[in-house]
């Protein structure tokens, strides 16, 4: 088990509520008892002990035995679990050609115990990807063409040493974050921060290939304001040009 999650007081099944909380606050502004179990796959009856404990802890409101919503800090935790399963599944789906049914289900274990260290590893994996173009198709190309991967790949012929071509489309516009204008969108790419600023932006799910839209900036320029997965954020505007993104999405 990682150090961070010793040191959580959230259960995996605690993360696991937020999660669900965090996507029905997004999708329709509020979360009540009985979409929170259906999209569990549980009674009702069971989901009220639940959210009195994370309503204990601060992490959501509980309002009326009906209504749910999240705390700031709620947002933060279920930010980060969201956002760690989403680029595990894409891991294990795209990278380990595991299925996607598979991999969603993986994931959820995953999530929960993944140390930041590990975590950090994999975000470098996707910037590396998608940075180095070269990398992407002859290591992954190689990769999933391989008979000893996918069973229904032809026989190489044991021809491990051939380098397969590299792709010829063009470089894509990339900028920082802070670059963009109000209003426009961009992939992130990746992120150059270092130690706890780095760690902080990941947990808020700028993740590779998240989508996000500068959407204002403050009159002396400083904090910026974007939107990420359906929710607004603030970042400091030095924060913002370590985030490199594809601009145009």
């Amino acid at each position: 088990m990682s150090p961070e999650a010793v040191a959580s007081p959230l259960t995996p099944a605690l993360e696991d509520y937020l999660e669900t909380i965090f996507e029905l606050v997004r999708d329709k502004g509020v979360a009540r008892v009985k979409d929170i179990a259906k999209a569990r796959g549980v009674k009702a009856g069971s989901v009220s002990p639940a959210l009195r404990r994370l309503a204990e802890m601060g992490m959501v409101r509980y309002e009326l035995r009906e209504f749910v919503t999240l705390s700031a800090e709620g947002e933060r935790a279920a930010r980060r679990v969201y956002g760690r399963h989403g680029l595990l599944t894409r891991f294990l789906h795209e990278v380990l050609l595991v299925s996607p049914e598979t991999a969603a289900r993986d994931a959820c274990v995953i999530e929960h115990e993944i140390s930041n260290e590990t975590m950090d590893r994999l975000v470098r994996l996707f910037e590396f990807l998608r940075a180095c173009p070269e990398g992407a198709v002859s290591v992954l190309g190689r990769f999933h063409d391989c008979p000893l991967v996918r069973e229904d790949a032809p026989d190489c012929g044991g021809a491990c040493g051939r380098r397969l071509g590299v792709g010829t489309a063009k470089e894509e516009a990339m900028c920082a974050l802070s670059d963009l204008r109000p209003g426009e969108r961009g992939r992130v790419a990746r992120i150059e921060a270092s130690g706890a600023v780095r760690q902080r932006l990941l947990d808020m799910g700028l993740l590779p290939d998240a989508v996000v839209e500068l959407e204002r900036v403050a009159p002396a320029g400083d904090p910026v304001w974007i939107r990420l997965q359906g929710y607004q954020l603030s970042l400091r505007r030095a924060e913002a040009r370590t985030i490199h993104v594809q601009r145009g999405v």
